[in-house]
């Protein structure tokens, strides 16, 4: 198997802005969503230079209404002496996700279980309830720019949507990214009513039947449960990204 990189990962938003230090990523249409507004470091910068690249964020954000700013560090780069200090007296948010990988014949099957069927979807009605009713955490507003995203991806030819149903109720869902080579598990979820009943691992046996000549990648996050599952799983770990967030209140 390649090994696989964090190039890899499809990230959504247009780059505004590219100098030596960084990349400016930014989504217009969807000011709302972290991931795809924000600034990828392409070496780690020193205390002085995070000060400015944030501050420059800061203001680009606010002049957009934004209340945030992220940053990522460059791949398998911890924050260099003092920026972890500096973040923290600041309210930065620091965390860290994991890449996985696997070749779909090293994915553990599962058996049959009749409660459960998991679908390419055909219609969007079950897919968008789901996906709004979870995605509502996050806000009205959230939800709502998320239901565009879902459309796009179901024109998207390079975009696969899973729909999993336990007794016939939408209970997990998941958007497979392909790319040349790659299928990416993006957006695994299981609603909470039917959690520990085998639905994550059989969405991502579907993944792996319908793309058995791909490797399958993800990203983790570093300090959640799900990451010891991917292991067990037989997913292989390929490297680490720090990321950096802040939220203003004002």
């Amino acid at each position: 198997m390649t090994h696989i990189t964090y190039k890899n990962i499809h990230r959504d938003g247009r780059l505004v802005k590219e100098n030596e230090l960084y990349k400016h990523v930014h989504d217009p249409e969807f000011l709302e969503r972290y991931s795809s507004n924000y600034i990828e470091f392409l070496r780690a910068p020193r205390l002085e230079e995070f000060r400015e690249t944030a501050d420059y964020l800061k203001d680009y954000h606010a002049a957009r209404g934004q209340k945030h700013v992220k940053f990522h560090l460059p791949e398998n780069k911890k924050p260099i002496d003092g920026l972890s200090d500096h973040l923290a007296s600041k309210g930065f948010e620091i965390s860290f996700t994991e890449l996985y990988a696997i070749h779909p014949n090293d994915f553990p099957r599962m058996g049959e279980d009749p409660d459960i069927r998991v679908e390419v979807i055909s219609g969007l009605d079950d897919y968008l309830a789901f996906q709004y009713e979870q995605d509502l955490i996050y806000g009205e507003s959230f939800a709502k720019g998320k239901v565009a995203v879902h459309r796009q991806h179901f024109e998207d030819d390079h975009v696969t949507q899973l729909l999993a149903y336990y007794k016939g109720h939408p209970a997990g869902a998941v958007d497979v990214i392909l790319k040349e080579g790659t299928a990416e598990i993006d957006g695994l979820m299981v609603h909470e009513d039917y959690r520990k009943k085998g639905i994550a691992s059989r969405l991502q046996q579907k993944v792996m039947e319908l793309y058995s000549d791909r490797t399958v990648i993800l990203v983790a996050d570093g300090e959640d449960t799900p990451r010891e599952m991917y292991q067990k799983q037989n997913y292989r770990y390929q490297g680490f990204q720090y990321e950096i967030q802040k939220i203003y209140t004002e």
